[in-house]
């Protein structure tokens, strides 16, 4: 690549993205979508654990069975004693029924647990009801009335919770009203099965009256079925229980209801304003330029927005590093490069005036040095400019220390090269000392400090490479017989564009990015590197070493 090329080529790196148009900012949604959200949640649980109770289909169809039952059991008492007490027999006649004793015993019998009760003949004849009272003029009919209302809120609450669409009885099937007379037998099922010989129920839609349950039981005398004993009644005891189940129900319900709605406003508030707030503070990072901002600190809370706005707080520590360190180094970058191009332009400006071709010459070797200077230094620029984008695109692999250091030397040692100066490599048989980490960028590493060692010792000098394994660490050093380092200069030297060369050594042939490349490498793979000078502290040094630490 030439100079004019790399000089293209860095001029264009910041032209190559278009500037991007400021975002909005982002609008504050109220009410918070996740408090909805949660409240949503919550709430739906909710209403399908309290439906699922107030169905009570189960309790109700138990409830049901239960006084079928009871209601059976009454029916077969009753009928066993009408049979015996007012079904005549006559020699030579057919049994039949005694009409005015059936009508008086009926009501007589069934008084005491308040249920209608209606005998029909062998025929399907309406023989008595104990709904009916027999007279001089007549028959009198009565009719139950429902209880008078108290007008409480509790009484209203339960009448709305009695209403047989709400599941009292689950899914029992409910006939319809009879229609046409009522007095014949053929109009109720189960009284024609009882006629049958066989007792029967059934749960009927009564009107005003709400649900009826009716039970037939044969009437039999010598075990010949005569007739039918009806047993009806209204099943608003049953439903009054279930009402007022409900009811208690109800009312838990809505105590658990305020008591979710509260939980949940609480608990999405401790989960959305934390977050309104990290990212209003985001926000605010993007639009300013300044470092007013401070990043709300929730790590107390030792949760996960603690840790978000740990992460955040450290993200934006980095950014401003990240920034300081964009800056200094378009400062540095400009500092070192106003050199080579102030003495290129009055080489050039001093070129133009002088006639002799002896200093035209001279004055073109220095503008060809200063060319190679600047192609060189802008070279190194852009690599070190892309190294933190190519170590977060690189794959890590296993990468063996101890043979890449052998390969290195055993190149040195092939090359010839200022052969006078001994390289010396010392490493541990059988381990190889394995890290992991990109290896072309660990061998620059290495290469770096070998050739820094090699310029800096003498010509009878000793350049020695020393690995081996301390803890959980690879330890490489790589140390010399030079002059060693300047005081107070071990920590300067991973600078950019620092320069400390040795004496002698034609101006502008290294960039001083060396070393804080070295650094930059290392410390991406999770190490240190580290400069010292070899002998006693305070004497004079034997010598500069470096040490690399890289983690197994």
């Amino acid at each position: 690549m030439t100079h004019s090329q790399t000089l293209a080529m860095v001029a264009q790196q910041p032209l190559d993205s278009a500037p991007r148009p400021a975002a909005k900012p982002r609008k504050r949604r109220n009410p918070s979508p996740l408090i909805t959200r949660i409240l949503a949640a919550n709430l739906v649980a909710l209403a399908i654990v309290v439906g699922g109770v107030l169905y009570l289909g189960d309790f109700g169809r138990g409830l049901l069975d239960a006084k079928a039952a009871a209601l059976r059991t009454q029916g077969e008492i009753i009928a066993g004693a009408l049979g015996e007490t007012v079904v005549t027999h006559t020699l030579g006649e057919a049994p039949s029924i005694d009409t005015e004793g059936a009508w008086q015993m009926v009501r007589r019998l069934v008084a005491p647990i308040k249920t209608r009760a209606r005998l029909f003949d062998a025929h399907g004849t309406l023989v008595a009801d104990s709904w009916r009272l027999l007279s001089v003029g007549g028959i009198v009919e009565t009719e139950e009335l429902a209880p008078p209302s108290d007008g409480s809120i509790r009484e209203a609450a339960e009448n709305l919770l009695r209403t047989a669409d709400w599941g009292v009885f689950g899914w029992v099937p409910v006939e319809p009203a009879t229609t046409g007379t009522s007095d014949r037998a053929r109009d109720y099922r189960e009284a024609m099965e009882a006629l049958a010989g066989e007792s029967a129920s059934a749960l009927r839609d009564g009107g005003d009256l709400g649900l009826i349950l009716s039970v037939a039981v044969p009437v039999q005398r010598f075990k010949q079925v005569q007739g039918a004993l009806m047993l009806s009644t209204t099943l608003e005891d049953v439903v009054a229980r279930v009402a007022e189940v409900r009811y208690r129900i109800l009312l838990l319900s809505l105590l658990a209801l305020a008591a979710t709605v509260l939980l949940s406003v609480f608990l999405a508030g401790t989960i959305a304003r934390p977050v309104r707030r990290l990212a209003a503070a985001a926000d605010a990072v993007r639009h300013r330029i300044d470092r007013a901002v401070t990043i709300p600190d929730f790590s107390a809370r030792g949760d996960e927005i603690g840790d978000l706005s740990r992460s955040l707080s450290d993200m934006t520590d980095t950014l401003w590093s990240r920034m300081d360190a964009i800056k200094n180094f378009a400062a540095d970058v400009s500092h070192e490069i106003k050199n080579p191009l102030s003495s290129l332009r009055s080489a050039v400006e001093t070129a133009a005036r002088v006639k002799d071709p002896e200093q035209q010459k001279q004055l073109m070797s220095i503008i060809l040095e200063d060319v190679q200077r600047l192609d060189r230094l802008i070279s190194d620029i852009a690599g070190a400019s892309r190294l933190d984008a190519e170590l977060s695109r690189a794959e890590s692999t296993p990468v063996q220390i101890a043979r890449m250091l052998s390969a290195l030397v055993e190149i040195y040692l092939t090359m010839g090269n200022q052969s006078h100066k001994s390289l010396v490599l010392d490493i541990p048989e059988g381990d190889d000392l394995v890290v992991r980490g990109v290896e072309h960028r660990l061998v620059q590493v290495f290469q770096n400090l070998i050739d820094n060692a090699r310029s800096f010792s003498p010509p009878d000098g000793v350049v020695r490479v020393s690995a081996q394994r301390r803890a959980n660490w690879v330890e490489v050093a790589v140390e010399d017989d030079g002059p060693g380092l300047p005081a107070g200069k071990l920590s300067a030297v991973f600078d950019r564009f620092y320069s400390e060369r040795p004496a002698g050594e034609k101006f502008g042939t290294h960039s001083g990015l060396g070393l804080s490349i070295s650094k930059q490498i290392v410390e991406a793979h999770g190490g240190q590197i580290i400069a010292e000078n070899r002998g006693p502290d305070g004497g004079n040094p034997k010598g500069a070493r470096f040490i690399v630490r890289l983690p197994c």
